[in-house]
Formats: structure tokens, C-alpha cells, sequence
């Protein structure tokens, strides 16, 4: 596979100056883009490219929470905690869905069907609470639609 991977790596890769540590980010957004999460060896790869240190090139993409070091299950369930959902009762949701899902947040199951992740703000505060589900959003979130949408989740995957 990383053989593969290391083909469109280069293909990524040749798009971007050598040696420009600003070129960094948007490396690492498409390399997860095409990979789905960021592996050491790409990591190690990019850095011998950008001519910075593995440590570095980690460091920067843990400080961001866009980038994830493991894959993602086929359902990334994401819950909002920001100001808004946190006031409209998205904690309360967390229990429910770690239980329903059998697995805790910022984690995935080991059939890899469900990740579930908590998320500082998704943007959507005048839709609060919500959830987003690959990227399928699910604004004002209801103890029955949380239900429902859990439900439809199992369905798809049994």
C-alpha cells in the first residue's frame, strides 16, 4: 500500500516548492485528503521534502485538530461542544451516543463502522446542538431525533 500511497504522495508533492515551510499545512490537508489520516511514513516523507524534521512536522500537525493520526470509522460521528451547543445540552448526548455506539469519544470501533469524536465549534451555532456524521449535519438535535439517527446508522451497517 505505501507504495501506492508514496506515488500520490509525490504527486502531492511536486506541486509545492522544496524547502518552503509554508507549504506545509496545505501538504498535510491533501495527504490526509487522499489517505483518509496522517501515517509516520508520511510524515517522515514530507518532512525529508520540506527539508524540516519529523518531530517538527508532527508537532504542527497535532497542535491542529483538523489532522488525525488513525483512521476513522465508516460513520465519523462528530459532536459539537462549542458555547452554544454546550448550552443547548450536547453533553448530555455524549453518554448516549458512547452507549449506543459501544465505543468512547476519540476512539473507533474495532469493526471500524463508528468513530466518534468531540469537536470545539463546527460553525453552526444558530443550529445548536449538533451533530455531524461524515459530513452530514444535524442541527437541533433532540433526545428523539439522536435516537433516530443512531438507529438509521445501525440499519445501514447490519
Amino acid at each position: 500500500m505505501f507504495c501506492l500511497m508514496n506515488e500520490i504522495l509525490e504527486k502531492i508533492l511536486v506541486r509545492y516548492p522544496a524547502n518552503r515551510k509554508d507549504s506545509l499545512l496545505p501538504i498535510l490537508q491533501e495527504v490526509q485528503q487522499v489517505n483518509g489520516y496522517l501515517t509516520d511514513d508520511l510524515i517522515a516523507e514530507v518532512g525529508r521534502t520540506l527539508n524540516m524534521p519529523v518531530n517538527k512536522v508532527f508537532s504542527v500537525a497535532a497542535f491542529y485538530d483538523q489532522f488525525r493520526f488513525r483512521p476513522h470509522g465508516l460513520y465519523h460521528v462528530q459532536l459539537c461542544r462549542g458555547t452554544a451547543c454546550h448550552l443547548h445540552g450536547s453533553l448530555s448526548y455524549l453518554g448516549e451516543l458512547e452507549k449506543q455506539l459501544k465505543l468512547k469519544a476519540g476512539t473507533t470501533s474495532r469493526d471500524r463502522r463508528y468513530s466518534l469524536e468531540l469537536v470545539n465549534c463546527m460553525g453552526a451555532c444558530e443550529s445548536a446542538p449538533v451533530i455531524r456524521i461524515n459530513d452530514v449535519y444535524h442541527p437541533h438535535v433532540t433526545p428523539e431525533a439522536l435516537t433516530r439517527i443512531i438507529h438509521s446508522l445501525k440499519e445501514k451497517t447490519e
